[in-house]
């Protein structure tokens, strides 16, 4: 069963089609991996499925249900929580809080604005699982930005897991990880991927081959390939075309 379904995706910026009727589908316990080369429509496609960017035409199926029309906030409260390319955590805020918040935007809070969110036992209790999920629990009360590069990727997968998601989205979360960093976040998310379905945008190929179940191979906007990662390595069309350049 298919837990999300694109169906014919288009969104363009004046003349260029950044995504040309792109359809798949996402499975319960699967990794689907997007690939492609940048400027391949890629971040776009994540931007329209979570809700910050609108398409022109197309329908977007989460659960069973029609979301295309539904704000991001409501695509959270739905279960979709997505990562981003660059990092987004409040700097001054420690792990705990920046946690925490993300915690208080799906569950709602007894107190008023950010300071309390610290400090309620739901929402810390909620905060410190996902801490836990992602090996920074003992890194609670470090300010964000005191944290490594690779600690505050991690840190933003633990903000996309407070709402405890039943959908993840994930923009190249490796992006900038050296090779130790990238290895401990694939095993992070091996442990995930059958607890929670995901699609997966990533340069990291030894990452998508470990992670995916299926592989997408976006480029100009449209799906070129599709199949298990062994039958995308092996489709010459795939491969030439992720050998492709340009900026995303």
């Amino acid at each position: 069963m298919s837990v999300l379904i694109i169906e014919n995706l288009n969104k363009s910026f004046g003349s260029v089609n950044v995504t040309n009727n792109v359809s798949l589908s996402v499975g319960e316990a699967e990794c689907h991996a997007l690939i492609g080369p940048n400027g391949a429509g890629k971040t776009t496609l994540i931007h329209q499925v979570s809700g910050l960017l609108p398409p022109d035409s197309g329908h977007i199926r989460f659960d069973g249900h029609d979301v295309t029309g539904l704000s991001v906030w409501r695509r959270v409260q739905a279960g979709l929580s997505r990562t981003f390319q660059i990092t987004s955590v409040i700097p001054s805020f420690s792990v705990l809080e920046n946690v925490a918040l993300a915690a208080q935007a799906k569950y709602g809070s007894s107190f008023r604005f950010f300071k309390p969110a610290g400090t309620e036992r739901r929402l810390n209790d909620t905060a410190m699982q996902a801490l836990d999920q992602i090996g920074l629990a003992d890194r609670a009360g470090v300010a964000a930005q005191d944290l490594s590069h690779g600690e505050r990727r991690l840190l933003e997968l633990g903000i996309a897991l407070a709402g405890q998601p039943t959908f993840l989205l994930l923009d190249e979360p490796m992006a900038g990880l050296g090779r130790a960093e990238s290895e401990t976040l694939t095993e992070i998310l091996l442990g995930l991927r059958r607890q929670i379905p995901m699609l997966l945008v990533e340069h990291d190929m030894d990452a998508i081959f470990r992670l995916a179940d299926v592989v997408s191979v976006l480029v100009d906007g449209v799906v070129v390939a599709r199949g298990t990662p062994d039958e995308v390595r092996a489709d010459p069309a795939a491969r030439a075309a992720y050998l492709g350049g340009g900026a995303e």
